[in-house]
């Protein structure tokens, strides 16, 4: 059986999707291994300086086994600096509702995570009901805005309808959009991170933004990660509200990039756009086939002889208005 065209196609995208994740973990292993070596080897330096400082006080196993101990923790979201004291705990109602919201949003963080058996229970059914709801109540939504938005794309047609093409003001108007949601969402959200975040310098916060709003969710940097942060609980929230209103407008960006025919290449993958492209061809056989036959009937007619009552044969003429034996003009 013949492939359809859209699985021929499917089938190079994957390819070139697995061309890609392996060009991206050699580029990864490039840039990060150097990196992760010199911090194995301070660190492992660190640790032999330790034990030679404390040799007649400390065997290695018992630090092997507090460094464990240290790790588990920290994956926890669990200090051991300051003997574990925290002026606001992890799970503060505004810490629990940022880690509601970056589950049922699959941003995931990994940072804070259920310790007890209930909770990790209670954590996949809240998943499973959260997560399906979200992506509802985000479509309704974008349904919503693109009523404004559309809108102000019908406003550049009547004002650059007369000196651009359709394609070039929908790309503008996408432009517009992508600006709106960089400055409103990426730049002035970094730079407001910068400031609450001391640690922080604003590539890191812009690749916080970045990290967060694509649902990648890496949790290498959190805001109010630090357990002495001011007003932690309030910042937790405010952070929340901030993911969902920026993973609205990302998916507003896709949806008026999916009314552009001409970028939503995504369409030359599915099974549905072969039935589509037959269609055309037929469409366009049937066009030509009349085209042809429509001009062969008009030659045909200009070049036949027509027979005159006389029975001398003559050519057709154009239609028109000629003088008769009265003078008058009567129709031919």
């Amino acid at each position: 059986m013949a492939l359809r065209k859209s699985n021929i196609r499917l089938i190079v995208l994957g390819l070139f999707y697995a061309l890609y994740l392996v060009i991206g973990a050699s580029i990864f292993s490039a840039i990060e291994g150097p990196q992760e070596k010199t911090l194995v080897k301070a660190l492992r330096e660190q640790r032999d300086d330790f034990l030679k400082a404390h040799q007649m006080c400390l065997k290695e196993a018992d630090l092997e086994e507090f460094i464990v101990k240290i790790v588990q923790a920290t994956n926890r979201g669990i200090s051991a600096v300051r003997n574990v004291t925290s002026s606001n705990p992890n799970w503060s109602f505004g810490q629990s509702l940022f880690f509601a919201g970056t589950v049922i949003t699959t941003i995931g963080y990994g940072r804070v995570t259920p310790l007890s058996e209930a909770g990790k229970a209670f954590c996949v059914m809240y998943a499973v009901i959260g997560i399906p709801l979200t992506l509802v109540m985000f479509t309704a939504l974008v349904e919503r805005l693109m009523i404004p938005t559309s809108a102000i794309l019908q406003m550049m047609f009547k004002q650059l309808g007369h000196l651009h093409k359709v394609f070039h003001i929908q790309v503008m108007h996408l432009c517009i959009l992508i600006t709106f949601v960089l400055v409103f969402f990426y730049f002035i959200p970094a730079a407001i991170y910068v400031a609450m975040e001391p640690n922080w310098n604003y590539l890191d916060a812009f690749y916080y933004c970045f990290i967060s709003l694509t649902t990648v969710g890496l949790g290498d940097y959190i805001p109010g990660d630090s357990p002495d942060q001011t007003l932690r609980p309030l910042y937790k929230v405010a952070t929340t509200f901030y993911l969902f209103l920026g993973l609205i407008m990302m998916m507003l960006i896709l949806a008026v990039l999916y009314e552009i025919p001409e970028l939503n290449i995504g369409f030359h993958f599915y099974m549905k756009s072969d039935a589509d492209e037959n269609e055309r061809m037929r469409l366009r056989t049937s066009a030509s086939a009349s085209g042809q036959k429509y001009s062969k009937q008009i030659d045909d007619d200009a070049s036949a002889p027509v027979v005159a009552s006389e029975g001398v044969p003559s050519f057709p003429r154009p239609q028109s208005s000629y003088q008769s034996t009265d003078g008058s003009n009567q129709p031919h």
